[in-house]
């Protein structure tokens, strides 16, 4: 199939059971998707479903932003290089690197062109609904938005506009975009954030995630670097992302409506997209089909599944659970 005619979207004839969720010996719910698996040179290594539906990556896709901010000469390291791939749980520690980001570059929390939110951290969620209300710097992107604004800085362009899809900067991310995946974008959209969106398929996805962790230049060997050793950035202590970098040290990075990539320093890579935009069981089902693939510890990765997996509780005692249904 040429790359560029894709056109079709992940449909009900596209998917299989990826999981389900048991309940006191039934089976309550049932978790339909995609997924695919590739090795080093992009090559499919497993398929569930239709690998070649399109899909917004959503924020899986700011892998491959940090890397286009990066390429434009932006000079970004450690925690706030993690902050620009983030989708971050708004906690004060994040807050405060994306503030210096901002600072960095002459910029305030004014000039972000992400919209204001609430943090999911519970306990800067409380402070916030005490004192001051939503804001840019919490909503999960505004590290991204930072890095935006400092990469437009870099190369002079105009930050007004700077989330136009005609925009410099969304041209270049388009590129290499494309560059990454081997495909060609002909579907726009635009992520809640409010930046572009391009609609690619599973199988490109997953190769452009292989092709990050695979670190093969200097911008994709420090994006890499960063986040393995700043993982608590990437989502938060404790969370889903953060745990898998810290125990399993793969590249993990989840997509809003039910979107995964994880990818290990060899280039094995899965993508998983889930039909009803559920992100229950999508760490679960990606962690199996690495360890399926022997790109990661099976032991290992059945214990971070089992602990970042949602309890299944009745009266506050487990009563059933999630597993993979492949």
């Amino acid at each position: 199939m040429n790359p560029s005619t894709l056109t079709h979207p992940l449909s009900t004839t596209g998917v299989v059971e990826m999981a389900v969720l048991e309940r006191s010996g039934l089976i309550e719910s049932r978790h339909l998707g995609a997924a695919v698996v590739v090795g080093p040179d992009g090559s499919v290594l497993r398929a569930l479903g239709d690998a070649d539906a399109l899909v917004y990556p959503r924020s899986s896709l700011k892998l491959l932003q940090a890397v286009t901010v990066l390429r434009a000469g932006v000079e970004l390291d450690g925690e706030q290089l993690v902050l620009a791939t983030a989708s971050h749980c708004g906690s004060e520690a994040h807050q405060r690197v994306v503030e210096a980001m901002l600072a960095s570059g002459g910029f305030s929390e004014a000039d972000l062109g992400c919209p204001a939110d609430w943090p999911s951290d519970p306990d800067a969620a409380a402070r916030a609904r005490l004192h001051g209300g939503k804001r840019k710097l919490a909503m999960n992107c505004s590290g991204k938005h930072a890095s935006f604004l400092l990469a437009c800085a870099s190369r002079g362009w105009s930050t007004a506009n700077y989330l136009d899809p005609a925009h410099p900067l969304q041209v270049m991310i388009r590129e290499t975009v494309e560059e990454f995946t081997g495909q060609s974008v002909g579907t726009v959209g635009v992520d809640g954030c409010g930046a572009p969106l391009f609609g690619i398929s599973l199988r490109a996805l997953a190769t452009a995630a292989s092709r990050v962790a695979q670190a093969r230049d200097e911008h994709t060997a420090r994006l890499s670097a960063a986040i393995r050793e700043h993982a608590w950035a990437i989502d938060g202590p404790g969370r889903v992302n953060t745990t898998v970098i810290d125990e399993l040290g793969i590249i993990a990075k989840l997509g809003a409506e039910g979107v995964n990539v994880m990818a290990n320093a060899d280039g094995t890579a899965v993508a998983v997209k889930m039909l009803d935009g559920s992100a229950r069981a999508t760490t679960m089902v990606s962690l199996r089909l690495l360890a399926d693939a022997g790109a990661i510890d099976r032991t290992a990765a059945e214990a971070v599944a089992e602990r970042t997996a949602e309890p299944v509780l009745g009266g506050g005692i487990p009563v059933g659970s999630l597993r993979v249904a492949f």
